[in-house]
């Protein structure tokens, strides 16, 4: 059979289920197998073998097969040359600044940004590795070109960012940091690529946690960084074979299978999340709600030029209650799980009080605490409906679904 390749003159849906999948030549199964494995066969002779090499199956912590055939995927899907595929998308992070960053050199990391890459670059890289680093609200592109240094080496982005939802301008930022000879990577985790390719926007890294809308079921962690070879082989030899964040092959496994239905998850995603997001609008007990497809969100237009098919999943929003109501009205929910995470089939939300270390960068109306709701893919008269009742349940009344 001739070798099968999916590249962009395929549909994104197209490009899901066949992109990294192929006959198994051994038994003739039209599905991918769990390859569990930790040795593969060595040559006649192994001694002009590089050791610390990804590119030949030797030891599963260099690469086995089921991470190649997850990183093929993601490849494609992302429009980038090569990929790595880590065990979980803090490797993924991690993984990258390792292998990019050497003492003295200088970093832009967004303002509204995931917890551990806050630490991460606050706390770690700074204090015990030497690289400098500088805090700065992405969304203002003055404010970036104005932290430029010489030694800037990285410009490290999230958009839709966590939890506030701001959003940055891709395609600007990565003028910026070209201009200035740097990188610019970009955690896509809260977009997907379905909504959101930043390697065509310009940017020379993605990174993904494959445990969210990728795998999409809540059951494999995961993470990925997509970009060209050479950023890529770096990260492989230096993090992934040196530092040891490998992928279980069953996991690999597992969200190679969640990646199929990727494009038809996500539009569901975006489609319920839109409705929740407009309902809870109209509340007049909710103090606000931010969410990149509302047209009231400050990165309303910049979202829809860079988000083609939608404004993900994800929504935080406040009320007009106290830290005892707030979990009230969680404890009330029946459909919606009260849990961390976000991108599972289930529709998941966490209270986030008003002790969270980054609150001082948040928005003021961020203060008193807030829900981050991540929207599932059930009926959106039961999401809908179960957040009505728990909210009655919970004293807050005016409340009216709206199931247009």
């Amino acid at each position: 059979m001739p070798e099968r390749k999916y590249g962009n003159e395929f549909g994104i849906q197209t490009r899901a289920v066949h992109a990294g999948n192929d006959v198994d030549q051994d038994t003739g199964a039209i599905k991918r197998p769990i390859t569990m494995a930790n040795s593969y066969e060595l040559p006649y002779d192994p001694t002009d073998l590089n050791w610390s090499s990804a590119g030949k199956a030797l030891y599963t912590r260099n690469g086995g097969a089921n991470q190649q055939y997850l990183q093929e995927k993601l490849a494609v899907l992302e429009g980038g040359e090569d990929c790595v595929v880590l065990a979980s998308g803090v490797a993924a992070l991690s993984g990258t600044f390792f292998a990019l960053l050497n003492s003295g050199d200088h970093v832009i990391f967004a303002d509204v940004i995931y917890i551990a890459v806050y630490r991460l670059f606050n706390e770690l890289l700074n204090t015990k590795y030497g690289v400098e680093t500088t805090l700065v609200d992405t969304s203002d592109l003055e404010a970036v070109k104005a932290a430029i240094k010489p030694n800037t080496k990285l410009i490290h982005i999230e958009t839709p960012g966590n939890p506030t939802l701001k959003v940055s301008d891709i395609k600007e930022l990565a003028n910026i940091a070209h201009e200035h000879g740097a990188y610019l990577s970009v955690d896509n985790t809260f977009a997907s690529p379905y909504n959101q390719r930043p390697i065509e926007l310009g940017a020379d890294l993605v990174i993904e946690s494959l445990t969210k809308y990728i795998n999409g079921h809540g059951d494999a962690m995961g993470g990925a960084v997509i970009g060209s070879t050479k950023l890529i082989e770096q990260i492989k030899a230096q993090s992934m074979i040196n530092l040891g964040g490998t992928i279980s092959p069953f996991n690999a496994w597992l969200i190679m299978r969640g990646a199929v239905t990727l494009p038809l998850r996500m539009k569901q995603h975006n489609e319920n999340a839109l409705k929740v997001a407009r309902y809870l609008e109209s509340l007049p007990f909710v103090s606000f709600v931010a969410y990149p497809g509302l047209e009231s969100h400050k990165g309303h237009e910049i979202a829809k030029k860079q988000m083609i098919n939608g404004f993900g999943g994800v929504l935080s929003f406040g009320l007009k209650a106290d830290h005892d109501t707030y979990n009230k009205v969680t404890s009330y929910l029946k459909v919606i799980t009260s849990a961390v995470s976000l991108g599972h089939d289930e529709s998941l939300i966490v209270f986030l009080g008003e002790e969270d270390e980054r609150q001082y960068l948040y928005p003021e109306a961020f203060h008193n605490g807030f829900y981050r709701l991540s929207v599932g893919i059930e009926d959106i008269e039961d999401i809908i409906g179960d957040l009505e009742q728990a909210f009655e349940k919970a004293g807050l009344n005016g409340s009216e679904i709206i199931k247009k």
